[in-house]
């Protein structure tokens, strides 16, 4: 199975839950920390990193002297990555995408091609967990080509747990791509409720599978059980509040080495999902 723990909004357990699963898991298992802007499952799986490789995309370059100014790769240009001031054309790598596109209109061969590093990609085992990770560099705003090639190390052949990056936004939109199924970790507050609602349409809009993980889930209101139950989205899990957890986090340690007993839940959710999904 390929397996991508998500949520709506931040702070809501998401990298507990899928290190925990890792952790818990029969079979063996990959783990793929995909939000890429702030990674922190190692910090719970304290993976032996022995790898790592510089990720970059291709932006364009200007040859001034055989650009024409026709203005073509300007107007193709949605994110303003390319300006023109009268017959000089500018670029501005950090805005953009590589689309590729302004290399296909550009008739008189100006643009050349040139790599601009966004992160890195690194990976290792975390004692029988096969470990990877993407780390973007600090100020790049395009996170998606490095979670791509995190995701492109994915092993099938093993069951890959990918804990995605918060939101709803084309990360998260990346993060579930491919996925047999999605967790949606959430917290029983309005913002919670809320931001789930959001994740949820995005898994509707894609036709994929999901089910829901309630953490902490005795300190708020009853709205996002109902709120599932009314919607058919199964529960598939509800974590009371411990301080015990809440210490355990703060000092780096996960989830099921503070409270062993949840190991037994994780396995047979685990194993549930295997039936269902029938991988």
């Amino acid at each position: 199975m390929q397996i991508t723990v998500a949520s709506g909004k931040g702070g809501t357990g998401k990298t507990t839950i899928s290190t925990s699963l890792a952790l818990c898991a029969e079979a063996p298992v990959q783990y793929l920390d995909c939000d890429v802007e702030e990674p922190n499952g190692h910090i719970f799986l304290k993976p032996k990193l022995d790898y790592s490789e510089i990720c970059s995309v291709l932006v364009p370059k200007i040859d001034e002297l055989c650009c024409t100014a026709c203005g073509k790769c300007r107007d193709i240009c949605r994110y303003n990555a390319i300006v023109q001031f009268g017959k000089n054309v500018m670029t501005f790598p950090e805005l953009c995408h590589s689309c590729l596109g302004c290399f296909l209109v550009c008739a008189d061969e100006a643009i050349g091609k040139e790599r601009r590093e966004i992160g890195v990609l690194q990976s290792g085992m975390a004692g029988k967990i096969d470990f990877v990770q993407g780390r973007l560099r600090i100020g790049e705003a395009m996170g998606v080509p490095l979670l791509k090639a995190v995701k492109k190390k994915a092993n099938r052949a093993k069951l890959v747990i990918i804990d995605a990056p918060p939101g709803t936004s084309c990360s998260f939109v990346e993060s579930i791509n491919d996925a047999d199924y999605v967790i949606l970790v959430t917290e029983p507050t309005p913002f919670g409720l809320h931001d789930l609602k959001l994740a949820a349409t995005v898994l509707r809009n894609f036709n994929l599978p999901g089910g829901v993980i309630i953490n902490r889930s005795d300190l708020g209101d009853d709205r996002v059980v109902q709120w599932c139950r009314a919607e058919g989205i199964p529960i598939l899990l509800q974590i009371p509040f411990q301080r015990a957890i809440a210490e355990g986090y703060a000092r780096g340690r996960n989830l099921v080495e503070t409270v062993p007993e949840l190991c037994d839940s994780f396995r047979d959710l685990l194993r549930n999902l295997n039936m269902t999904i029938g991988c």
